[in-house]
């Protein structure tokens, strides 16, 4: 049996636990660490796991693992995710995975001289039913995608800043683009492909933070589709919603941290009924998760193949983020491939300063 540990015991750190007391039979939990020892332990005794360590360092001494899950705060991620590859251990790294295009890039040469992998937390890429929706989309079965919107439009107030590293583009690394709207927009750039260039523009509505508290985009993806891209932390009505209109039906998902296939609607255009059929063949009642991540993780590894979300997939939706911040900072239109090692935007989400910071 596999054996994992966990990094960092705050409020993700569950998700991870029970996707791993899920899938027992297959991976065992048996390690933390946590700079905090109270919490650590107190993670420990909730779910069962029998030793705990100060840091990652002292775990990696002590145990031998096959899996180590990021769940620090993100300006942790990549410092963290070196020292397990230095050892030869896979990681599982919660998004964001790295702070910069930059550091995503050191991560990647370093998996390339390590026999560990990193895989990125992106889980909304398995739930059955946007899996089936790629499937069918291979087979034609929707035809041509013309228009999507994708709107992570959530609200966190005053009190959720009050934890030191929220808000800050040290620690934090951006706002609901970087930290929020990922979630969304990668299941978006999962099922359309690369994009092509974006327009954006970003605030600091009402929020007291460094960041933005909102941002919009326009996408013109490679294949023409024209997409809306919303992320805010404002809105009181909260939704993660996700609508793809193609030539013979409309698709859309509402949800907020998960889906089922309850959460999903097919709207055929007139004589295409018969995709309503085909949406519904394989229905399932699974929720899009931790576990549907962790499940695909481990049986890539048991055939010997790299684990999703590989790093060259998350690379194309951290270059979105950074487009994205370069668009609405610099009032330009951004294309693909066009933040290299000479923008400022490829050291820091940042890159020369947000308006309102000037």
């Amino acid at each position: 049996m596999r054996r994992a540990a966990v990094v960092g015991t705050g409020g993700i750190a569950a998700a991870h636990a029970e996707a791993l007391r899920e899938l027992g039979d297959r991976i065992e939990l048996v390690a933390v660490a946590d700079v905090d020892e109270a919490r650590s332990r107190a993670f420990a005794r909730e779910w069962e796991v029998p030793r705990t360590y100060p840091d990652l360092a002292s775990m990696l001494a002590a145990e031998t693992l096959d899996l180590v899950h990021v769940c620090t705060p993100p300006r942790d991620h990549v410092p963290l995710a070196l020292d397990c590859l230095a050892a030869d251990v896979d990681v599982l790294v919660e998004k964001p995975p790295a702070m910069s295009l930059s550091e995503l890039d050191t991560l990647i040469a370093a998996e390339r001289a390590s026999a560990g992998h990193v895989a990125t937390v992106f889980q909304h890429r398995f739930g059955p039913a946007a899996l089936r929706l790629r499937r069918l989309m291979a087979e034609g079965v929707f035809g041509r995608s013309l228009v999507a919107r994708c709107d992570t439009l959530w609200y966190r107030g005053d009190a959720y800043f009050e934890v030191p590293w929220r808000g800050t583009w040290a620690s934090e690394g951006g706002g609901p683009t970087m930290g929020h709207g990922i979630h969304q927009f990668d299941l978006l750039l999962a099922i359309l492909g690369p994009w092509r260039e974006i327009r954006a523009v970003a605030a600091r509505q009402a929020r007291a933070v460094q960041t933005e508290d909102v941002s919009m985009a326009l996408v013109t993806f490679a294949d023409g589709t024209l997409a809306s891209v919303v992320n805010s932390l404002l809105s009181p009505r909260e939704t993660s919603h996700l609508r793809l209109d193609f030539d013979r039906a409309t698709v859309e998902v509402e949800h907020l941290y998960g889906y089922s296939d309850a959460h999903w609607t097919v709207t055929p255009a007139p004589g295409h009924e018969d995709v309503t059929l085909r949406w519904q063949e394989g229905r399932s009642a699974v929720v899009s998760g931790h576990r549907c991540q962790l499940e695909a993780f481990l049986d890539a590894v048991e055939r010997g193949a790299p684990p999703p979300v590989t790093l060259a997939d998350t690379r194309r939706t951290m270059e979105f983020v950074a487009a994205l911040y370069a668009s609405a900072f610099t009032g330009e239109v951004v294309k693909a491939g066009e933040i290299g090692a000479d923008s400022p935007f490829y050291a820091t989400m940042e890159g020369n300063g947000a308006p309102w910071s000037r």
